[in-house]
């Protein structure tokens, strides 16, 4: 496993076993994807397919673009695909006389009647029938544990695929060298790895985590973040795993005296938004089986987290399991990839 980044302005991890190689979630630029890719010795030309968490902004910024670069298929839900496609759709700006045109169009086509474009004498004032996706900012449940977060801010600083593709895709934002679709809950296999994805609770469309089982090497490794809080169908998917990615998300006192405002903090601390330390600890402590070599701590705010408070909370919740063999605790973060984790 490789963590390329895990936060709330993006989230990659790499996950490979013989000569399979998949990355989940893309949501950096494809060129800062790339970019960590080449600083932890992974080759591009080796995946076999990126995977799809849930179609949140800093899940899947760069997706298209490395796609298509890449050439690789995308595995979503439906639903998760369906969204994803929604927020990739330009949204038309229309003034008022435009919009009382179209209107009166449809009507004289209903009723057979020739149509007569309106003179002069419309108002002057615009009425906006949907923001457009690059003026967006949001502080929506698609921009990661709350931070404002823009599009234009994650794009590519330089072009990272041909021009003949660029082109293709200004007319389809959403366009994807192939598309396959599985459900949470059935496990499927891509190459050497069985891919066992499970529903977790979040504010998407059909969020889930993954277990990533390696057939010839009987290792498994899972990835579970953007999650309010552990069910037990979450539980039973995270045992017997050799190396988890686990969310650890916010310092419950930094959030709630943080800057955020208070609509953004309730869904933080709801149960479809993200594990707090606590949470994450009381897992660790009453739920888990203490048998992974490594547990990855990820998408920590920069906001209401500290990596210290974080680590503490998971190393006192393992408490003696924690050893030079097994438990090893090591903290994701957004700015620079994580080391590889070999096995």
């Amino acid at each position: 496993m490789t963590v390329l980044a895990s936060g709330s302005k993006g989230n990659a991890t790499i996950v490979a076993a013989g000569k399979t190689t998949l990355l989940v979630d893309a949501g950096l630029s494809c060129r800062e994807l790339l970019r960590r890719m080449a600083a932890t010795g992974e080759d591009p030309a080796a995946i076999s397919a990126i995977l799809i968490t849930h179609e949140h902004l800093d899940h899947v910024a760069g997706l298209a673009v490395l796609a298509r670069r890449l050439g690789i298929p995308v595995f979503f839900t439906e639903a998760t695909h369906r969204a994803w496609v929604r927020s990739m759709t330009p949204r038309k700006t229309m003034s008022y006389g435009q919009w009382l045109e179209n209107l009166q169009r449809e009507r004289a086509e209903r009723n057979g009647e020739p149509f007569r474009v309106a003179g002069d004498h419309l108002p002057a004032h615009t009425v906006q029938a949907d923001e457009t996706r690059e003026t967006r900012e949001s502080l929506e449940p698609g921009s990661g544990d709350g931070a404002v977060v823009s599009l234009a801010a994650l794009a590519d600083p330089e072009p990272c695929e041909p021009e003949e593709s660029k082109a293709t895709a200004r007319f389809d934002p959403a366009l994807l060298p192939a598309v396959e679709y599985f459900q949470v809950g059935q496990r499927f296999s891509i190459g050497e790895i069985d891919v066992n994805p499970f529903t977790i609770p979040h504010d998407a469309a059909d969020p889930c985590g993954f277990v990533f089982h390696a057939r010839t090497e009987s290792l498994r490794m899972a990835v579970v973040t953007d999650l309010g809080y552990v069910p037990p169908n979450v539980k039973l998917a995270l045992r017997d795993v050799d190396v988890l990615l686990l969310e650890s998300n916010h310092d419950l006192e930094m959030l709630k005296d943080g800057p955020y405002p208070w609509s953004v903090k309730q869904r933080v601390l709801s149960r479809v938004g993200h594990l707090s330390n606590a949470a994450t600890a009381e897992f660790l402590t009453r739920d888990y089986d203490g048998g992974a070599h490594t547990i990855v701590l990820g998408h920590l705010s920069k906001q209401n987290n500290l990596p210290d408070l974080a680590r503490f909370a998971a190393e006192q919740a393992i408490g003696d399991r924690l050893s030079l063999l097994g438990n090893r605790i090591v903290l994701a973060g957004q700015e620079s990839p994580l080391e590889p984790i070999c096995l």
